[in-house]
């Protein structure tokens, strides 16, 4: 049904009474099983402000998984497609004509990689204070997310305590006999010796010009004279110039205009109050996106004399290729792909006795540096899932059974002529994307519909039957389960998921390549739900490149838009991200395109007040 059908059609004359029919003996008249309740969507407006519930809705109907199979009054073809085009149409026009929204962004702390880089760029030491702090909270994927980046007492006493070391490791004190070796930190803030005349004048200078470092913006007098007062208090009774110092250093290590980000607002108690971010709110925010860090001095002086926005592209490029930006590779793809939990993956040591920790942070690194290559050298993301080169060293090439690779340091090197090629191939997903003793296609698949096509599954109903055992176990996994399949329950959701991790069979669950599945041979061959067949996962990733393409750049622009705000997507964001995806087609998906786009984007570039806020 084309789009002028669609429009015609009212939510009160032609969907209602599909759900009256088909869905309201659960969810409707008073029912409200799986705390779903249909009564409250009376017209199309209902369904607007209803809209998380309704893209759930659709999908399901899509999925043909609601009504359940056992329904014996379930919508026919006809009505599931006339349902889910018209949710679709009316939600996508909802999307396009609401106000601009840039969203609410809650202020938030640093995590713990914010702070350890902060502390690095601000202090110029580099001992990760943050490693005995309780670990970060996620949200939406990622542990950035001001929601539930929350302060507790014992987070605020590590904060003390991490002041207290930070400040006495950066600034030395005189030794009995006057003496004194500065630090790397007091040598970048003074000049030594710094005769007693003139102490006062180097500690305002040194005060006026951390503070602005640290709370990322031009700083008070009021402020610089509190800070002044309490390093001459110490200095006053009877401590060297160096302990006033320390103390001034301990008091802006523990504000919360340095340990948390913050965005003032002239009217933040009014929702409907937009503004443009000034220039050192957008630093701040360009240096946490890409370094996880503060602005350097380049950007906070662009800043100062309002020519950040009139340089971004030079700025942003000069970003991506510094070495703070392996920051964003390792968070990022840490959480994207969920590299971190190749940490806690523990292979069987009975099957995979080779398999060890050099290895498995091998595995990791090999992910981390395409993802960097790809993001330094500019190139297409969808080099991420389809790259015919890789990143290794010896020991992981011998994995891989790859030749002529000798010594421990990682090179690139052509995978053509190999089953390899992107990261679904790499020894880091395949290893954390199985069980500990044998491959897992649930797994694989999930993981693909879910971080690379960003069309994920319903969760697993209650009392999913489990496979045999191992001891039980005949043939190869996949003729296993062929029977696990064979119930109903099990099967429209594992339609979907299966064939892809089907695909991916010939490698083990630690990554190496296998032609035989407990003596049986392996057959990697399938068809997605959407009808596309293919032999193996060379074949898959043709597929995934080329036909599903479109659905992993907006997944990906999905992921990185959500770690550069902190906060979760909402339908007014809809938007923004056309708009990136749009310009990464025109500019053949160009890794610096995404990130530009996201920097210029509307929810990025803006804010708006937050009381009343969704």
């Amino acid at each position: 049904m084309n789009a002028v059908d669609l429009a015609k059609m009212s939510f009160e004359k032609d969907i209602l009474p599909i759900l009256q029919e088909n869905c309201f003996s659960c969810h409707g008249d008073g029912e409200a099983k799986g705390d779903l309740s249909l009564d409250g969507f009376k017209t199309a407006n209902d369904v607007h402000r209803g809209y998380k519930i309704w893209e759930k809705i659709r999908k399901l109907v899509l999925a043909n998984e609601m009504p359940p199979q056992k329904k014996k009054k379930r919508p026919d073809a006809k009505q599931r497609a006339l349902l889910t085009d018209w949710t679709r149409q009316t939600l996508d026009t909802f999307y396009r004509t609401a106000p601009p929204d840039p969203g609410r962004v809650t202020v938030r702390r640093l995590n713990r990689a914010e702070y350890n880089n902060t502390i690095r760029d601000l202090m110029r030491v580099d001992f990760k204070p943050a490693r005995d702090f309780p670990a970060d909270d996620s949200g939406y994927g990622f542990d950035n997310i001001g929601d539930v980046l929350t302060m507790s007492p014992l987070l605020m006493e590590k904060y003390f305590a991490a002041a207290e070391r930070i400040a006495a490791k950066a600034v030395a004190v005189p030794n009995a006999d006057g003496r004194i070796v500065a630090t790397p930190f007091q040598n970048f803030y003074f000049r030594y010796p710094a005769p007693p005349k003139l102490r006062r004048n180097a500690a305002e200078g040194f005060v006026r010009t951390f503070l602005a470092r640290a709370y990322r913006r031009p700083v008070r007098a009021e402020e610089v004279r509190r800070l002044m007062l309490l390093a001459k208090q110490v200095v006053d009774d009877g401590a060297s110039f160096e302990h006033g110092i320390r103390m001034a250093v301990v008091a802006t290590l523990v504000s919360p205009h340095f340990l948390f980000r913050w965005e003032f607002d002239g009217a933040p108690k009014n929702p409907k109050a937009i503004r443009s971010l000034n220039e050192h709110e957008l630093a701040s925010r360009i240096s946490f996106y890409i370094w996880n860090s503060i602005p350097d001095d380049a950007l906070m002086e662009l800043a100062r004399r309002g020519q950040l926005r009139k340089n971004l592209p030079a700025q942003i490029r000069r970003m991506l290729r510094d070495a703070k930006a392996q920051s964003l590779v390792a968070n990022f793809t840490g959480q994207w792909l969920q590299l971190r939990n190749l940490e806690m993956h523990q292979p069987d040591k009975r099957l995979f006795s080779a398999f060890n920790n050099e290895l498995r942070a091998d595995m990791r690194r090999e992910t981390e540096m395409l993802f960097a290559h790809v993001m330094r050298e500019n190139r297409s993301v969808v080099d991420l899932l389809d790259a015919n080169y890789t990143f290794v060293n010896d020991r992981l090439a011998n994995w891989y059974g790859l030749k002529k690779v000798k010594g421990g340091q990682f090179r690139i090197v052509s995978l053509k002529g190999t089953p390899r090629g992107g990261v679904l191939t790499h020894a880091s997903v395949l290893t954390l994307t199985s069980d500990p003793n044998r491959t897992s296609p649930v797994k694989r698949g999930k993981y693909v519909l879910e971080n690379i096509l960003g069309t994920p599954p319903p969760p697993a109903p209650d009392n999913v039957p489990e496979l045999e055992s191992d001891a039980e176990l005949k043939g190869t996994l996949r003729q296993q389960m062929v029977k696990h399949r064979e119930n109903p329950v099990c099967a429209s959701c594992h339609q979907k998921m299966d064939p892809i991790g089907f695909a991916f069979e010939n490698f083990d669950a630690v990554g190496r390549w296998r032609t035989l599945d407990n003596g049986e041979p392996i057959n990697a061959a399938s068809q997605l739900d959407s009808g596309e067949k293919f032999r193996d996962a060379t074949g898959l990733r043709k597929i995934l490149a080329v036909r599903k393409r479109d659905l992993f750049v907006r997944c990906l622009t999905e992921k990185m838009l959500t770690f550069a705000l902190g906060r979760g997507l909402e339908f007014y964001d809809k938007r923004a991200v056309d708009g990136i995806v749009k310009q990464m087609e025109r500019d053949g998906f160009k890794f610096e395109t995404l990130v530009m786009g996201i920097v210029k984007s509307l929810p990025f570039d803006m804010k708006r007040g937050e009381e009343g806020g969704k």
